[in-house]
């Protein structure tokens, strides 16, 4: 599948998804079995762990179809970006989705500050810099929308393999937000 094709078969599973008409395909005994041979995921998503965001039901994917990495706050971490780094080089994966989601409690922790112990700061300081291009009094969702924008920008900054690929056009990165009341993601 060409990008355009990727993405457009993601849009199209998202609308399943919030029409309530899944398709539901690629999940059974025949495709595990086809999937012992290897993978070939057509997208990455980086998402927020947070579990009312499940990439593969919000596009109405099947098994082997997402290589989906979730962290909360679906910040641009070493082991994220490894992971991604992975899907690239080994896998062929052509499009990464960076979803930040509605209400995202990463996001709220960060801009609500405080000590909430090392690792959980250290990861809320990746959500710093949208925070500041945001404005410290931004609503909640603005903030979530300009930190999936600038870890899609991050990705090509912090790995040489993802950077190569974007330049070569081989691959193509792309914001999202997920709506939780509707299901809907808006590209951004």
């Amino acid at each position: 599948m060409t990008k355009e094709e990727v993405l457009n078969r993601l849009k199209e599973g998202n609308e399943r998804f919030t029409a309530d008409n899944k398709e539901g395909k690629l999940q059974d005994k025949s495709r595990r079995e086809e999937l012992t041979k290897g993978q070939s995921p057509y997208a990455i998503v980086l998402s927020c762990a947070d579990s009312r965001v499940v990439p593969e039901h919000a596009f109405d994917s099947g098994l082997g179809e997402l290589f989906t990495v979730r962290v909360a706050g679906n910040v641009a971490n070493s082991s994220s970006i490894a992971s991604m780094e992975y899907a690239v080089a080994h896998l062929g994966s052509e499009v990464i989705v960076v979803m930040g989601h509605e209400s995202c409690g990463a996001v709220s922790a960060a801009l609500s500050g405080g000590n909430n112990g090392y690792n959980l700061n250290h990861l809320l300081s990746h959500i710093a810099p949208a925070i500041a291009a945001s404005g410290k009094d931004a609503p909640v969702n603005d903030v979530v929308k300009k930190n999936a924008q600038l870890t899609a920008e991050e990705l090509k900054t912090r790995s040489t393999i993802i950077r190569e690929a974007v330049e070569s056009g081989k691959v193509q990165i792309v914001p999202a937000y997920y709506n939780l009341d509707s299901g809907k993601v808006d590209f951004l």
